[in-house]
């Protein structure tokens, strides 16, 4: 329990999450069934609709009103209209007294006294429950320590027991996640959100002080520190310096934060990566608030949150607007998951390493289709895996599609736990508390069945290094196949494994000067090699493995290419620490892997500059340059924009790479350079053994390490101490601001809500094939000199040095906008083949700047669409990829399918997501984009089905049926008030009354 300080981390208040002390919101709104009873009732009576008559001279989307752009859209003339009776008043009862209360247990001390009670899911007597995956027991769990029959009921307590049969039928469940994560990228616009949520309660005669979080809210700030400086003893200090001049006012604004709501820790910069310091210090794996243990459960504002599962904790990305409601006492609304049990059997071979079989996996569950899905992993092959290796798989689960990829807690799992400074009465009521409850996998006794939605096993001797890439994560490649899948690469046509460099072009060789001495570029070069991201920093194994491969080859006398950018971002401050006692720190340095800093770096795109000479021959030359990475994502666009081929590999063999100096080679026959005496060097010359790492783990990672760096953290750092902040709870918004700008959500909200939209006469803004990434339409990185945001900036007087990247400037609604679908490599069929942030302007024929666009449509009064092929919105869980078309107009997005967070936003921003009937497509439908599409919806509620066919008319003569993707009868609530953040608004405000 922390309290507000000047200091380095902020908690206020706790509150229980136990059904004695509750926030109440409109009774049962969060988790509709798929039929709600008659008792019960949205925010709206299901079985009726009650007309309000009211007029109205604008498009009302219950974000308030129009977003303005400099064009100034005309208002749009309607008819008038009606809206929703807002409130069944018979539903404003209070919430009864938990109906499982009779399974409250006592958990006894073995010296004596209890630790606490807690539900006890064996006192239900069910047999069925011994047969449930163990992460559906936590959803079990939690709806019965919820269980009011008011949030919560008896049937959704009955429809998680009954999951074998249930699950099939897609249905609906509340879910109250313990704590919520965040960090700085999507934290700054949470926090914006919470802001301005307040305003509008304070307009509609509200308290504002109902915003606050209910349940405790971590906030890591790593997303902003870059890699200006690099190959530098003083690296660290240089980048943070230059962190805090770039992001000083919106570093300014989270610290306000921390103070003007309760429940919120702020982690502050250079502390590390957060899903590295959740699993290392934030994790509770049990909770005990005021004598009531608990399940750990998280929703996370990263798509990477599921790293936590490898801890034995439920946790998975959500959107930033969906974490805002669960911040704010709203229960999530869930399909009832499938689980896919994944059995390990096995060990790994001498050499292999975690982030081979993280990559292994992957490209398995890939294909097997785990979209919307739990994977719970068991096995014998389980005591094999460190609790650091599980992490690694768990945190991909967004790369294979996986809502979470889940670890049962067991005795590794408490080992772990000790060796990160948890104290040992902490680890015994942990491991007390979850075999009392049945949530504990003890492999010492005979296992019980349990069931599982579909199969896959893996013999973990079956896992070959390899690597992903050069454009997705689960494109894995085996390395002894690499030099052959690189040159295919080169010959194939531009796509996910191709780059189309003519035959005549590929063994091209740009020579240039850099600092004086001769250097040179070939296809396949690397210019960026970074130990990067909480995928595989967590990990010592990989992380000394590097170091081991570093000391090989300074030994032998091979040196990485000083034009290569080679960087090193730990996770938390341990890596540091280990890689010094460990002495293999030294090693790195002299390769040029000097640290860099505590945070992301290039992992997401903040990988700095590259030297003018290096970039001016990739340019000049048009080199396919490539980065090596050890992270997760290595979409298109996302690493560095003058690095089209980027590849995913461990830590070591990042640096083996890097001192190859290229992706184009056999490490099995070709050398990887000269080192002393003009010897060749190999790559079985360099690789450490695994018994050689095992060791350097043993002696080099140590508890204490764990305990002072956490220890720190409290105390926070100068430059974050310095910061001082108004001591308010309403935020005073600077207009003059680029960074943090008061958002026009709420501006003309009232409490009627506006009802559902269909979309007449629309236009086509984009239109798109497969796998258009959450990158794609709301980059993270650099913001482009020609951009329309690069513009306003300039504008209002900010120098282009100063342009920070759009993922720090997401607190500015001005910029994200503009920031909207303005990824340099934007593949717009419109453009026929020119890659880039614009598209057609279909009634002029005008090629624009997508924001330029989308203004002028809205000027003249138009709405507009999205066509888009399979696996839309891939990728980070970024809720400015639904907040940024809707300030540009999009009123619906018809794709093939969509990535689960992506789909969820756009829900929560009022966008229709539809999907096009299996085998149809905008092509086999013969749709060009040009033409205008209308979708009628009904204009009550009521009236509306999750998942129904909806017909889409052209005026091409063209029409088309797709299902509609408002999936549970709570997003239709959402969709009827505009959006889940007026939602929630409203239903504050209503239990005031």
């Amino acid at each position: 329990m922390y309290k507000a300080t000047s200091l380095g981390l902020f908690r206020a208040h706790h509150h229980p999450p136990s059904s004695a002390l509750r926030f109440r919101s409109l009774p049962s709104i969060p988790h509709l069934r798929s039929r709600p009873s008659s008792s019960r009732s949205l925010a709206f009576s299901r079985s009726s609709c009650s007309f309000l008559p009211r007029p109205r001279t604008r498009l009302s989307t219950g974000w308030g009103s129009d977003w303005r752009s400099p064009i100034g859209p005309r208002p749009r003339i309607r008819s008038s209209s009606t809206v929703i009776q807002l409130f069944d008043r018979k539903m404003t009862t209070t919430a009864t007294e938990n109906v499982f209360k009779d399974v409250l247990t006592s958990l006894p001390k073995p010296e004596g006294g209890e630790y606490g009670k807690y539900y006890s899911l064996p006192a239900l007597n069910d047999p069925r429950i011994d047969r449930l995956p163990y992460s559906i027991r936590i959803l079990l769990e939690s709806a019965i320590r919820n269980c009011d029959d008011f949030q919560v009921t008896k049937n959704d307590v009955e429809k998680i027991i009954d999951w074998e049969n249930t699950s099939p039928k897609l249905v609906e469940i509340p879910f109250k996640p313990a704590r919520v994560l965040l960090q700085d990228f999507t934290g700054v616009p949470a926090v914006v959100d919470l802001a301005c949520m307040r305003d509008a309660m304070n307009r509609l005669g509200s308290d504002s002080n109902k915003i606050n979080p209910l349940v405790p809210v971590d906030l890591v700030i790593d997303h902003s520190v870059q890699v200006d400086v690099a190959r530098s003893e003083n690296a660290v200090q240089a980048n943070m310096e230059l962190e805090f001049q770039r992001n000083k006012e919106r570093f300014g604004f989270l610290k306000w934060g921390s103070t003007a709501f309760r429940n919120m820790l702020v982690v502050p910069p250079g502390s590390g990566i957060v899903h590295q310091v959740n699993l290392e210090y934030l994790g509770r794996v049990v909770f005990n608030t005021d004598g009531i243990l608990y399940p750990d459960s998280v929703v996370g504002t990263d798509s990477h949150t599921t790293m936590i599962d490898g801890l034995g904790v439920a946790g998975w990305g959500v959107g930033g607007i969906e974490a805002e409601a669960a911040m704010l006492g709203q229960p999530m609304s869930m399909v009832l998951p499938g689980v896919v049990g994944f059995k390990l059997t096995g060990k790994l071979r001498n050499g292999v390493t975690a982030t081979d079989l993280v990559l292994t996996v992957t490209q398995m569950l890939r294909k097997h289709g785990v979209v919307g899905k739990f994977v719970e992993f068991y096995g014998e092959g389980m005591g094999e895996l460190s609790l650091a290796d599980r992490a690694t798989i768990a945190n991909m689960s967004p790369e294979y599609g996986a809502t979470m990829g889940f670890f049962p807690v067991d005795h590794v799992t408490l080992q772990y736990l000790k060796l990160t400074g948890r104290s040992d009465e902490t680890v015994s009521l942990i491991e007390a508390y979850l075999r009392a409850n049945k949530m504990f996998v003890d492999y010492n006794e005979p296992q019980k069945e349990r069931v599982y939605s579909s199969y896959l096993e893996l013999d973990l001797a079956d896992v070959e290094p390899c690597i992903s890439g050069p454009k997705r994560p689960h494109d894995r490649v085996p390395l002894k196949e690499m030099k052959a899948d690189w040159h295919s690469c080169l010959d194939n046509k531009v796509g996910f494994k191709g780059f189309a460099v003519p035959k005549d072009s590929q063994e091209k060789v740009a020579k240039f000067d850099f600092h004086g001495q001769p250097a040179e570029l070939k296809h396949g070069s690397v210019v960026i090699a970074a130990i990067t991201s909480c995928t595989n920093t967590s990990n010592p194994s990989v992380m000394l493995g590097a170091g081991l491969v570093a000391k090989k080859a300074c030994q032998l006398g091979l040196q990485v290419k000083p034009w290569v950018k080679t960087s090193l971002a730990p996770g938390s401050g341990v890596v540091t620490k280990y890689l010094l006692k460990s002495g293999l720190q030294e090693y790195l340095n002299q390769q040029g892997f000097h640290i860099v800093g505590y945070g992301c770096t290039t992992c997401i795109g903040n990988s700095g500059d590259l030297d003018e000479s290096v970039a001016a021959a990739i340019s000049d030359n048009d080199i396919v340059a490539a980065a090596v990475l050890s992270g997760n994502r290595n979409f298109e666009g996302r690493v560095h924009p003058l690095t089209r081929a980027n590849y995913l590999a461990s830590p070591p063999l990042v640096v083996a790479y890097a001192l190859a100096g290229t992706v184009d080679i056999d490490f099995e026959k070709e050398p990887i350079g000269t080192g002393k005496d003009r010897k060749s060097i190999y790559f079985k010359d360099i690789w450490p053994s695994t018994e050689e790492i095992a060791q350097v783990v043993q002696s080099s990672v140590l508890p204490e390490m764990f305990k002072s760096t956490y220890e720190a953290i409290t105390k926070g750092n100068p430059m974050w101490n310095q910061l001082t902040v108004p001591a308010t709870t309403l935020y005073s918004w600077d207009t003059n601001s680029t960074y943090i700008h008061e958002p026009p959500y709420f501006k003309d909200m009232t409490m009627a809500p506006p009802g559902p939209h269909g979309v007449k006469n629309a236009y086509c803004l984009l239109n798109f094939g497969d796998s258009i990434t959450t990158d794609h339409i709301s980059p993270a990185g650099s913001i482009h000199k020609d951009s329309p945001a690069a513009k306003y900036l300039l504008e209002r007087g900010v120098d282009r040095r100063d342009f920070n990247s759009y993922g720090s400037r997401r607190g500015n609604d001005e910029i994200m906008a503009r920031g909207t679908f303005a990824n340099i490599r934007l593949v717009n069929k419109f453009l026929k083949g020119e890659v880039g942030p614009k598209t057609i302007h279909i009634p002029t024929g005008d090629k624009l700047y997508v924001f330029e666009a989308a203004m002028r449509y809205k000027a003249d009064g138009y709405d507009t669409i999205v066509l888009a092929g399979a696996e839309y919105g891939s990728g980070s869980s970024r809720d400015w990829a639904a907040k940024g078309p809707m300030l540009l107009g999009v009123k619906a997005v018809i794709a093939k399918s969509f990535e689960r967070i992506h789909r969820s936003n756009l829900v929560g921003m009022g966008i229709i997501p539809l999907c096009f009937k299996p085998g149809e497509d905008a092509e086999t439908l013969g749709l060009t984009g040009y033409e205008s599409y209308t979708i009628d919806l009904p204009s009550c509620i009521s009236d509306i089905r999750p998942g129904q066919d909806i017909t889409v008319v052209t005026d091409s003569g063209k029409s088309f049926t797709c299902t509609l993707r408002f999936d549970t009868e709570v997003e239709l609530a959402y969709f009827n008030h505009g959006g889940i953040l007026p939602f929630v608004i409203r239903n504050l405000i209503s239990s005031q009354h």
